[in-house]
């Protein structure tokens, strides 16, 4: 069951916020559907026939502001795909939150890394798997 369909994650300056977004999203294998001046979209949008997809919008707002307790968490089939999405962070204006590596105190193959984006907001790529 995938709980959520879509969701935005507002930023201050999405051109300083752009870049980050497109390289954890490219690692994660998710296209780029969506590029405007406000906005910046990745994932597959549900319809009427399929609606087994989720979609995330980085969206230009000026009243945008972080919260340390609150973060995005997306699925990666593996754990080298974590790996990448942290380096993909890291590379593009990302800061550590959380260096790839098991999390046992959720589970057993808990295998996850946080990043922080430009403006401080929390993200965080899991795989669930076992190696």
């Amino acid at each position: 069951m995938l709980l959520l369909d879509h969701v935005s994650i507002p930023v201050k300056d999405l051109a300083r916020c752009k870049p980050f977004y497109e390289a954890i999203m490219h690692a994660l294998g998710a296209e780029k559907v969506y590029d405007e001046s406000d906005a910046v979209g990745f994932g597959a949008r549900c319809n009427a026939d399929d609606d087994a997809h989720s979609y995330l919008t980085v969206l230009a707002s000026p009243g945008a502001n972080t919260d340390p307790r609150r973060h995005w968490c997306f699925k990666a089939g593996n754990r080298e795909i974590v790996r990448s999405v942290y380096a993909a962070g890291l590379a593009h204006g990302g800061r550590d939150d959380g260096a790839p590596g098991l999390r046992p105190h959720y589970h057993e193959h808990y295998y996850a890394a946080f990043l922080l984006d430009p403006e401080g907001n929390r993200v965080e790529a899991v795989c669930h798997r076992a190696e």
